[in-house]
């Protein structure tokens, strides 16, 4: 009598653990890390801490991720932005708007 009811929930129960396992990884682990403009090594760095936090410059704020979309907030603005990454490059786009791209600060470790 339950062995149909109980399938029906181990299938139910593997999708939702399946979900979980690919919803890692990602845009909220690729953005984490220290960025610069791309093509100008002086630029503004934007950091981004696990803990949804960013530091851009001396401005902190915190950042919210949804599938390849990230909003920042600041003290003084809020903003979405389109994320694209490729290998360690990070593009940020506004809708209609301008894009900024990033490339990821690697730290020598020597």
């Amino acid at each position: 009598m339950f062995a149909p009811h109980a399938s029906r929930l181990l299938i139910i129960a593997s999708a939702v653990l399946l979900g979980a396992i690919a919803g890692c990884g990602g845009p909220s682990h690729d953005i984490v890390g220290r960025w610069h403009m791309s093509g100008d090594a002086n630029a503004i760095v934007w950091e981004f801490s696990n803990n949804g936090s960013v530091l851009i410059e001396n401005t902190r704020g915190r950042y919210i991720l949804d599938r390849d979309r990230v909003k920042i907030e600041t003290p003084f603005a809020k903003t979405v932005y389109q994320m694209e990454f490729s290998a360690d490059r990070m593009i940020l786009r506004e809708p209609n708007g301008p894009k900024l791209e990033f490339t990821r600060i690697r730290e020598n470790k020597g």
